[in-house]
């Protein structure tokens, strides 16, 4: 028997069977941030950066209520959840913009590589609406702060 749950018993890849587990509420929060040069900072006026392609934290806060949306589509054994709520916050501390994604479900698997999708699309909306400042910006630290729900609690 295999100790990977995304492993049958005869080695194959295979998507974890969750039809026994108990329906609970379950939430999930992740971060990412993206180190910005000077250039890209001196842009920030009113709680955004103002690019040639429109505000940038509120577009990377659209790319990626889109983008968690469809986790399963790109992970290949992500079950395709409902998501129930979302909210992505991005500020600008020090020299990095700060992503912050929050999901919530209530389902028979979690929502954490949901956030964590989330944090990246936002991040990579940034790095891909800045470019044109230069491309010395860096997309760092992701990571997953928070889980409820499900067999287990987690906090960083």
């Amino acid at each position: 028997m295999s100790h990977f749950t995304h492993i049958n018993e005869a080695g194959e890849p295979c998507m974890v069977d969750v039809s026994d587990k108990t329906i609970t509420s379950r939430t999930a929060v992740a971060r990412s941030e993206v180190w910005l040069p000077k250039v890209i900072r001196d842009q920030f006026c009113d709680g955004d950066i103002i690019s040639k392609k429109g505000p940038v934290f509120q577009t990377a806060i659209i790319a990626a209520t889109m983008g968690l949306k469809k986790t399963s589509e790109l992970i290949p054994f992500c079950h395709q959840i409902n998501i129930e709520g979302s909210k992505v916050d991005i500020e600008l501390v020090g020299e990095c913009a700060v992503i912050e994604c929050l999901c919530k479900t209530s389902g028979k698997t979690g929502v954490e590589m949901e956030a964590l999708m989330g944090a990246q699309i936002a991040a990579l909306t940034i790095y891909d609406m800045c470019k044109a400042f230069g491309h010395e910006m860096k997309i760092q630290n992701c990571h997953l702060v928070k889980k409820t729900g499900g067999k287990s609690d987690f906090q960083k």
